[in-house]
């Protein structure tokens, strides 16, 4: 089927394990486009099951842009994926084709539709200053510092996202602004096309069994032995951005004799649930999109005309 308009993107969004890969590929079996992963965990090398990444076969049939494009060791910024992810864009226009944005990453999404915030760069030092008070303290007390210097962003980021309580007290400690301030002032690196969205958003009971079915899958097709080797590259630490990946993390722990295998497996679920919590809370700002509690291809080809 041919979209007549050459100018407009597709940003296709939901939580982790709505069945949004698997909506994109259906998508593009009857839309000429080109599939772009808008997926912070996906980008990595050698992340496969636990990531829940599609296999080489659908890669083969339906390739993703911007998959396996680091390895784990690597940074890969949000700056890097705005980047890449125009230029993939620009060449499906210019083919033809629609660009389909496929993904759960929030800060991804958001970055390309509003554009960045001039925040600093991260350095070593501050790196390992606020990876060592994250290990001391945890990210709860952390984020109660982050309440009394920038009460705006503590009320946006979860107590337990360790990654951007961290990230939001490094841009106060190296720029001496707040992270809310920032953000204020965002740039002119933004998405300069009309964005159409469609959010995959089945019921929550329904996710959280989905995300439970899928984790024990994982670990039925070898995701511990995926971790196994991944600790094997002695450049990886838990500090990194990749290790962080939910269920990642929880598997490294189970290795150093953290955690029993139960206690891992639960740990792993209930990050996934509490990421899931925080992808749909973003989305519920999601106003102008079309929302599907299920796939339905009538609606969606009515929507893109």
């Amino acid at each position: 089927m041919t979209i007549e308009s050459r100018n407009f993107v597709l940003f296709l969004m939901g939580p982790t394990a709505s069945g949004k890969t698997e909506l994109a590929i259906e998508i593009s079996k009857i839309i000429d486009s080109k599939l772009i992963s808008v997926d912070s965990a996906l980008i990595y090398n050698g992340m496969d099951i636990g990531t829940a990444k599609p296999d080489k076969e659908t890669l083969k049939s339906f390739p993703h842009e911007l998959i396996d494009v680091c390895n784990p060791e690597d940074s890969f910024s949000v700056t890097d994926f705005i980047s890449l992810a125009k230029k993939h864009i620009k060449t499906a226009l210019n083919n033809g084709k629609l660009p389909i944005l496929v993904g759960g990453t929030s800060f991804y999404f958001n970055a390309l539709e509003h554009g960045l915030s001039s925040l600093p760069a991260s350095t070593d030092e501050s790196r390992k200053h606020f990876n060592n008070l994250l290990k001391k303290l945890g990210s709860e007390k952390l984020h109660e510092k982050l309440q009394e210097i920038d009460p705006k962003s503590a009320e946006r980021i979860h107590p337990n996202d360790s990654q951007r309580i961290t990230r939001a007290l490094e841009v106060y400690d190296l720029s001496g602004e707040t992270l809310s301030a920032l953000q204020g002032n965002k740039n002119q690196n933004k998405l300069d096309l009309k964005i159409k969205k469609i959010v995959l958003m089945p019921e929550r009971s329904e996710l959280h069994k989905r995300i439970e079915d899928r984790f024990i899958e994982m670990i039925k097709n070898g995701f511990l032995d995926e971790v196994k080797t991944l600790r094997k590259n002695q450049k990886l630490n838990l500090d990194l951005a990749s290790m962080r990946c939910v269920g990642y993390r929880q598997a490294w722990n189970y290795f150093e004799g953290v955690h029993s295998k139960k206690e891992m497996v639960e740990k792993a679920i209930v990050a996934t649930r509490q990421l899931c919590k925080r992808q749909c809370t973003w989305l519920k700002n999601e106003n102008e999109a079309l929302i599907l509690r299920k796939p339905n291809m009538d609606k969606i080809v009515n929507y893109l005309k």
